[in-house]
This record gives C-alpha cells, sequence and structure tokens, in this order.
C-alpha cells in the first residue's frame, strides 16, 4: 500500500513539473513576447539583441583586444546599438532601465575572455545552454548543501520546477549573469561543507561580479570565520588572495577602474531608479525599518551559530536565511534575482510538516508563502492554454497576471524563514530545559 502511494505521488509530482515548466515556457514564447514586441512597435521603443549578457561581452572585447575603457560614453553608446538596436539619447521613450552599459567589475571580462573573437550570435546561443544546464546543475548543489538525500525523481521533479519558474525563464531570455553567480555560489558552499576551504575561497571571489548578490554571504562568513579563526582562516585568506589577483590584472588593464565602476553604478541606479523589494512594495522610510529589523534578526541568528561547524544544520539554515534577507535588501531588484531563494524554499519544503504541526499562525503564513509561490506557475499556464483559444491580443492584455505576487514572494520567503528560526530557537531552548 505503501509503495502504491510512494508511486502515485512520484508520478503526480513529475507530471506537475513538466505542466508547470512547459506553462512557463509556452506563456513566455506566445504571450510575454508577442506583448513586448506589440507594444515596443506601438511605443516607438527600439529592439536588438535585448541581451544582458552583450553588455558584459562587448565591454570585455573591447578592452580585453582593444584597450578601451569600457565604462566610457563612447563605449555605453555602442553597447546601445547592439542592445537595442540603435544609439539612444539622454532621455527618451521607455522609461527606466532605458539606458545600458557595462555597470559591472572589470574582473567579469576575464570570464568572458575565452568568447570575445567569437561572433556574438554564437556566444550568446552557448551561453544560454551553459546557464541552463548550470541552474539544472545548482539543485543537486544546494541539496548536498543541505544534506538532503532526495531521490532522483524528486531531483528531476526540483529541476523540472526551477528550471519552469518565472525568474529563472526570464534570467534565461535576458541571459543574465545571475544564474552564472548562483552556480557559482552553490559550488563554493558544497566545497565548504566539504572542508575543501582553498577552491571555495576562489568561488567566492568570482562571484563578487555581482557583489550586491554575495555581500551578504560574506559578511555571515566573515562571522563564522572568527569564531573560529585556526580552522577556518583558509577559506579566508584564498578569498582575499583570489580578489587581490582579480582586483590587480584589473588595475593592469584599466587604471584606477574601482572609481569608474563606482562612477558607473551610480549613473545607473540614477536613471533605472532601482530600489529593493520592500521599497518598491511600501515605499520608505517604512520599508527601511522593515529591513532593519529583518537585517537585525538575521545577524541574531548569525551570531548565535557563529561556532557551528559548516557540516551543520544550523550552518545551513543561516545561510538560507542570509540569502533569503538578501532578497529583501539588495537595491537592484529583478525578479531572476530571486533564484537566491532556492536554498530557503528547499529547507521550507523539507519542515513543512513539522511548521504545519506547530501553530495555526504557521499553518495561515505557509499557505500563503506557498500560494505567492505558486500564482506564477498557475498563472503562467492558464494564460499559455488561453493563447491557443482566445484571440492573442485578449491573451496578450494579461501578460502581466504571472507577476502579480512578484514582489510578495521575498518577503513571504523571508518571514517564513524567520518564523521557523524562532520555532527552531524554541525548540532549542525546550530541549535544553528538558
Amino acid at each position: 500500500m505503501r509503495e502504491s502511494s510512494i508511486r502515485h505521488r512520484r508520478m503526480w509530482l513529475l507530471s506537475a513539473s513538466v505542466l508547470c515548466a512547459a506553462g512557463t515556457w509556452l506563456y513566455a514564447s506566445r504571450v510575454l513576447i508577442p506583448y513586448q514586441i506589440r507594444d515596443s512597435a506601438a511605443h516607438d521603443i527600439p529592439r536588438g539583441n535585448l541581451s544582458d549578457l552583450y553588455t558584459r561581452w562587448l565591454g570585455a572585447r573591447e578592452l580585453l583586444l582593444h584597450g578601451r575603457d569600457p565604462y566610457s560614453p563612447e563605449l555605453t553608446r555602442e553597447i546601445q546599438v547592439g542592445f537595442y538596436g540603435r544609439p539612444l539619447p539622454p532621455e527618451g521613450p521607455g522609461g527606466r532601465n532605458y539606458q545600458q552599459g557595462f555597470y559591472y567589475p572589470v574582473y567579469v571580462a576575464f570570464l568572458l575572455a575565452p568568447t570575445i573573437d567569437l561572433p556574438f550570435g554564437m556566444v550568446r546561443k552557448g551561453f544560454f545552454w551553459a546557464l541552463l544546464g548550470l541552474t539544472v546543475v545548482t539543485i543537486p548543489l544546494w541539496l548536498r548543501v543541505l544534506r538532503w538525500p532526495l531521490p532522483l525523481w524528486g531531483q528531476a521533479a526540483l529541476v523540472l520546477f526551477t528550471i519552469g519558474s518565472v525568474p529563472v525563464m526570464l534570467g534565461l531570455k535576458l541571459e543574465q549573469m545571475t544564474l552564472l553567480v548562483i552556480p557559482l555560489l552553490a559550488a563554493a558552499m558544497v566545497l565548504l561543507v566539504l572542508d575543501h576551504q582553498v577552491p571555495a575561497g576562489i568561488l567566492l571571489a568570482l562571484a563578487t561580479i555581482k557583489p550586491q548578490l554575495v555581500w551578504l554571504v560574506l559578511l555571515w562568513l566573515t562571522i563564522w570565520t572568527l569564531a573560529d579563526w585556526r580552522r577556518r582562516y583558509r577559506w579566508a585568506a584564498s578569498f582575499v588572495c583570489s580578489m587581490a589577483i582579480l582586483c590587480a590584472a584589473s588595475e593592469w588593464y584599466l587604471p584606477h577602474w574601482i572609481l569608474r565602476f563606482w562612477q558607473a553604478v551610480r549613473e545607473y541606479h540614477s536613471y533605472t531608479g532601482e530600489m529593493s523589494a520592500m521599497d518598491m512594495l511600501i515605499g520608505v522610510p517604512w520599508s527601511r525599518a522593515l529591513e532593519l529589523v529583518a537585517s537585525a534578526l538575521m545577524m541574531a541568528l548569525c551570531w548565535r551559530e557563529r561556532r557551528q561547524p559548516a557540516n551543520s544544520e544550523a550552518f545551513v539554515f543561516t545561510l538560507s536565511l542570509v540569502l533569503a534577507i538578501t532578497m529583501l535588501v539588495v537595491p537592484s531588484y529583478g525578479p531572476y534575482n530571486q533564484v537566491l531563494l532556492i536554498p530557503a524554499l528547499l529547507v521550507l519544503v523539507r519542515q513543512r510538516r513539522m511548521m504545519w504541526r506547530r501553530s495555526a499562525a504557521s499553518r495561515f503564513l505557509l499557505v500563503v508563502t506557498a500560494s505567492l509561490l505558486f500564482w506564477p506557475w498557475i498563472a503562467s499556464t492558464v494564460l499559455a492554454g488561453l493563447s491557443y483559444i482566445l484571440p492573442k491580443e485578449a491573451v496578450e492584455r494579461a501578460w502581466a497576471v504571472p507577476f502579480w505576487t512578484a514582489l510578495l514572494i521575498p518577503p513571504g520567503v523571508a518571514a517564513m524563514m524567520l518564523v521557523l528560526a524562532r520555532q527552531r530557537t524554541l525548540a532549542a531552548c525546550g530541549d535544553g530545559t528538558s
């Protein structure tokens, strides 16, 4: 009887994951992209290659082959020609995110160096498949970090849910570097858990090509390392040496690049007006207050668990919480950055039964968070199905429906993790006094 139940659950889960993945990608090709093309034509917004990779690739090519400054206004205009199909005025139709530029640390060019002699069409195709493969590998890596020995069918379902999610779909369509940073981070954490500290430090240094995504993780690891320096210093030494090499090589190719990079980042934020998920959701100053409270609770947990070994459940839980809080405070919100939430979501899925039994409040929060998470899959699949039945214009008008919960997912997941952290603390206190 139990074997039949497991087989039934396996078939149901795999079927649901296939349906969700197919629904999301059909929604992208039949609803989202056709709407964007029609809207761009109606508002005279140019469309070129629209690849986030292109801005980094062209900057890397011009720097390494011709010694040009990738942050210069001249190269920025060349980037815009490829990205949009024509150069842009400082202000024009299209609103936020209208301009494009390099906006990354110079050493991202070293990662792209093997591709700079190739045509960009070939590079972007290869990069798409590389990002897809890395995203697939990320799931077993995080499961290894969590020490969760899921059967292969469970891992396959998680992979399908992941590559069929709206954040990953957007990241792949845009060829976003976030989908390179997260596998680097996951691989570094696996190596740290296995006590291979030197290669872990090297991968963490490479992950700083998007520093806003990893700085809180580095802060947590610094606190953790200082608590037992003699046993944990090797990853820190490896990280510092790797960063020194990257920065020195960057300085060799482009003197004073840090000041240029900082100025480029300031310009980027000035014209995009980008803000954190909490700023967009409730606005300043209340968003700042909630971010401060969440960060303080996170820091309290980091301090309490600083002596835990890397292969402990407490260390991994703290890491997952830190990544969830990162999604609240990162200053440039993008749905594709929600890939950072994967470890926290895996923790919540694994602990769902325990949380369900805790209290009515836990059950309510669990249901709300699950609803927020499943909404994009449900809405995308429904719209994809309707695209075969209703007129295209009617379906395209509902293109934004799958994104209705996008801003609510990061605070929902972070809140669940903070609740679970509190419950774990109470459980530990109860065990200590019993």
